[in-house]
């Protein structure tokens, strides 16, 4: 299907003002761009965004890979809690990136009825990233729509970006990342079945499978919820290989406190609240229970302090 077709299959039954981009994570940064989104497109016109369901990275330059923070489809359900009704998600291909920016730009006035376009601090479009805002500004009036800079949300003395959130996940720095989406991070997977060690140790856990282009919080011991038919349940979560019992694969398995019912084969939605200690090698088993028990103690101090829900 060309490009022309899958956004023809998004048309709208007005005018619109956009902005283009990943929005991975839809996090503060992306938040405060679509806040003047919204207010630049009333009263009349439709605020949309156009978000890639890959990272055109991945594209533009073969082997990369990128650890998303979101999925598409929490992206899609994020941005229309933020109030954005038109939300076009788009899987970027290699011959988009042989589209140029005027053919791009026209096929959204074309399609999508663009008559607005938000682009945050260095956003390009178009084959070579010929479009930038410059660029686009001449060409505006000349296809009928004008186009607008957001100024980018500062914290801690950087912008925010997705980037940063990586980096700060990847590092088992969970917090910074929550500072920076505006909520806590997640992670999703399907509960499959273990070597139930969990059970044989008294706590049986959860053993998720997560996609691989997901990211993964760095090794360590979580204060986590587990959300199961939407009902928030105080968990632990461990991030590792596991050392005590030798070298094995590294796992996503989630102790759910207070809870009995059988998980596998269904998909459990995990919230990350606070990183508690590394993965350590433990001398025999009883003093890993030791530890277990003190973890399970540490969570529930630390989730009692999380405050109210976080939408996911």
């Amino acid at each position: 299907m060309s490009l022309r077709q899958r956004l023809a299959s998004f048309a709208p039954d007005r005018e619109t003002v956009l902005t283009i981009g990943v929005f991975d994570g839809v996090h503060l940064g992306h938040q405060h761009l679509l806040q003047q989104l919204t207010q630049l497109a009333q009263p009349d016109r439709l605020p949309a965004v156009i978000t890639f369901t890959n990272h055109p990275i991945t594209v533009l330059r073969p082997g990369t890979q990128v650890r998303y923070i979101t999925t598409p489809e929490q992206r899609k359900r994020l941005l229309k809690a933020q109030g954005i009704p038109l939300v076009v998600g788009l899987e970027f291909t290699a011959e988009d990136s042989q589209v140029t920016a005027r053919d791009f730009a026209a096929l959204l006035v074309e399609t999508l009825g663009m008559k607005g376009l938000i682009m945050g601090p260095g956003a390009a479009v178009g084959q070579n990233r010929e479009g930038d805002i410059n660029f686009l500004r001449q060409l505006g009036p000349q296809l009928g729509f004008w186009v607008e800079e957001a100024q980018p949300l500062v914290l801690d003395g950087s912008p925010v970006q997705s980037r940063r959130i990586r980096e700060a996940i990847a590092w088992g720095d969970v917090a910074a990342g929550a500072r920076l989406l505006g909520r806590n991070f997640s992670l999703t997977g399907k509960v499959v079945v273990g070597d139930r060690r969990g059970r044989d140790l008294g706590f049986p856990t959860a053993n998720l499978d997560i996609a691989p282009e997901m990211i993964i919080p760095g090794d360590g011991i979580y204060a986590t919820w587990a959300i199961i038919d939407g009902v928030r349940h105080p968990s632990a979560t461990s991030i590792g290989v596991r050392p005590t019992f030798g070298p094995g694969e590294r796992l996503v398995e989630a102790y759910v406190m207070d809870f009995d019912a059988d998980l596998y084969g269904s998909r459990l939605c995990i919230e990350f609240v606070q990183k508690l200690r590394d993965q350590e090698n433990f001398s025999s088993v009883d003093s890993l229970v030791e530890q277990i028990n003190q973890d399970v103690a540490d969570c529930r101090l630390a989730l009692a302090a999380d405050g109210a829900p976080h939408d996911l």
